[in-house]
Formats: C-alpha cells, sequence, structure tokens
C-alpha cells in the first residue's frame, strides 16, 4: 500500500478495494449477523422482527459531489438516490433514512435551502421517511461546500449476493451507462465548451432511484435472482469484476456491442479519453439471473420508467474464472479489470 492517501483510493476501483480490505474489513464484526455481506451494499442483520417475515438491511454513504449541482440532480438528490439504491440492490424495501449535514462556512443559504428541498423531494419519491440527523458547521476552506452523510434501514426476504451466481446466468443492465460520470466530469469543465454545444447539451445524469425496478424484480423471479448491485463508483466493469472476483469457477463475459451506451456518452467519452464501462451511474442496476429468467427479468424493467434500453449484455462462463471477458465487435476478447486508478475523482 501507498504511504500516503491518495484520489486513486477514492476511485471505486483496485486501489479502493486494497484499502477497504487491508484496513476497514478487519473492523467489520465478522459474527453471524451480516458478515457475509460486508463487501455489499448494505448489511443483512438477523434482527427478530416479530411475525413479520424478512430480515433488516442496514447500509451507510457519504456523498461528496463536486460540482453541488449538476445536469439532472445535485448532491441532495444523490444522497437520497445512492442510498435507497443501496438497499433497493440487496432487495430491500427502503424504509427509514438518517441525514447529516457539514456545511462549510460560507455556503449560501440559497444553496442550501436547493439542497434540501431535493433531499425532501426524492425522500418522498421513493417512500423513506428521514427519521434523524445532524449537522455540523466546519471553517471556510475546510469543507468544500457541504458534504452529506445519510444511512438508510429496509427489509428484505431474499438472499442476494455474488455467491449465488454460476455459470450459465445471464448479466443485464437496466438502461444506458455511464450518464451521471459523464455528465458531473462536463459540469466541472465548462471551460471545454461541450455543454453548450449539442452533444453536451442532450447529456443528463441518471440520478434517480430503482427501488420500484429492484422490488419488481425480486418479487418476479424469486430465487432466479441471484445478485443485484448499481454500479456507482467504478462502474460497470469494476462492479462485473467485483461478482466474480476471487472466483475459480465462473467469470463473466460481456457483449460490447450489446451493451447500452447512448451516442452522447459515447461522444463524450471519446473526447475526454474516458472509459464509458468505468464512468458511474446513479440510477441503473446491473443484475445476474437464471438464464430462463432472463426474458422475464428484460420484460419487467422495460415496463418501469426509463427501462426502454435494459439489455442482456453477457453470461456467466467457466472461461478464465475470476476475470471480465469484452467481447469486441470484432469478435476478439478482453479482459477489463477493475479501475486502477481514478478516472473521475468526487462523482458521488
Amino acid at each position: 500500500m501507498d504511504d500516503h492517501v491518495t484520489l486513486d483510493h477514492g476511485s471505486g476501483g483496485g486501489k479502493t478495494a486494497r484499502l477497504i480490505n487491508e484496513l476497514i474489513l478487519p473492523l467489520i464484526d465478522q459474527g453471524k449477523d451480516g458478515s457475509e455481506n460486508a463487501l455489499c451494499d448494505g448489511a443483512v442483520l438477523d434482527i427478530p422482527r416479530g411475525d413479520e417475515e424478512g430480515k433488516l438491511v442496514f447500509t451507510t454513504d457519504s456523498f461528496v459531489v463536486d460540482p453541488l449541482f449538476f445536469p439532472g440532480g445535485d448532491i441532495g438528490k444523490l444522497s437520497v438516490c445512492g442510498t435507497v439504491n443501496d438497499l433497493a440492490v440487496m432487495g430491500a424495501r427502503p424504509l427509514y433514512l438518517s441525514l447529516s449535514f457539514i456545511i462549510e462556512e460560507g455556503l449560501p443559504l440559497e444553496d442550501l435551502r436547493r439542497i434540501a428541498g431535493s433531499v425532501g423531494e426524492t425522500a418522498s419519491r421513493a417512500g423513506i421517511r428521514i427519521v434523524t440527523g445532524d449537522t455540523k458547521v466546519v471553517e471556510r476552506g475546510r469543507g468544500d461546500g457541504i458534504y452529506i452523510n445519510t444511512s438508510g434501514i429496509g427489509v428484505t426476504a431474499l438472499d442476494l449476493k455474488p455467491e449465488n451466481i454460476v455459470p450459465g446466468d445471464c448479466v443485464i443492465v437496466s438502461g444506458t451507462v455511464g450518464d451521471h460520470g459523464s455528465a458531473v466530469m462536463l459540469s466541472r469543465n465548462p471551460e471545454l465548451g461541450i455543454m453548450s454545444d449539442g452533444i453536451g447539451a442532450q447529456l443528463l445524469s441518471d440520478c434517480a432511484p430503482v427501488h420500484r425496478e429492484a422490488l419488481s424484480l425480486a418479487e418476479g423471479l424469486g430465487k432466479d435472482l441471484r445478485v443485484m448491485r448499481d454500479p456507482t463508483r467504478g462502474g460497470l466493469a469494476t462492479t462485473l469484476n467485483e461478482f466474480v472476483e476471487g472466483r475459480k469457477d465462473a467469470g463473466i463475459e460481456i457483449i460490447e456491442k450489446d451493451i447500452p451506451i447512448s451516442e452522447t456518452v459515447n461522444g463524450i467519452c471519446d473526447i475526454l479519453g474516458l472509459d464509458p464501462l468505468y464512468c458511474a451511474c446513479e440510477g441503473r442496476i446491473v443484475l445476474v439471473t437464471a438464464k430462463e429468467a432472463a426474458g422475464k427479468a428484460l420484460e419487467i424493467l422495460k415496463k418501469c420508467p426509463g427501462g426502454q434500453n435494459a439489455a442482456i449484455i453477457g453470461h456467466v462462463t467457466e472461461d478464465l474464472p475470476g476475470a471480465l471477458i469484452v467481447r469486441t465487435p470484432l469478435g476478439t476478447g478482453r479482459i477489463a479489470a477493475k479501475l486502477s486508478g481514478s478516472q473521475l475523482p468526487r462523482i458521488c
């Protein structure tokens, strides 16, 4: 490990994984009530709940996006969506949210009102109750405007985790990928002039709650739904690597031409030298299902708002276990590893 923390450690890629595995994971309670979910988007807790079915799911997240406002959202909307989505991809119905603001001295009150309004509106839309929180103010120059920390609680009856996947399963994504990372990057670099022309003016972040899609999939597929994840930091490629990392019996192969990427995102990534497979999403689900359930999963997603671009993009394979293979339009294959550096810092 490096001698000092760098931005690469926050990229969601390889350095993030090493930081977590070496310094943070040893702190996680390895008891019976959630150790198997230590690296998932939330912990499934074995807490007695009377006569109600299901287990509690608990998750936490912090949001430090730059800029605070971007096309399609802001840090307030992002903080609620990010937490709701982490619960949703664990198969949980979101119930309760905590909300903490760390505000920098000098932040315009109008900006704070706008952010708080987004928090309230998004929470109402997602049907999650804000039940507790905290506020701190730090000296000018120490807070970058505002940071937001959230924790969420939901309930699930499913056991969704990467260990469930087997060769032959199908890989599906719920919509176009890379929209959020690309939109934030454009907002951060207005001097590039892309926002004002045709290509950039069309792009909005995909920031949105995905609980309805996730719950519909869970209800419709049951045990044929193996795992779900929202591909945020590190994007689609890093998430799929996490599904098979360390496996000796399964890898994943995706078909490049089948991955839904908008022409706008492709164009922006070409201009900025980015790879859309590593650009963050904030309103998408990547999931693995049994082969026989893939058609039904696609049908469910296409009925959801924004799901018209849902697609089967690959399958779980016994070839190259533990790796993600991208099959190119030429028929060749390349290995896509976890994000190794910091393609887009401060995108969530």
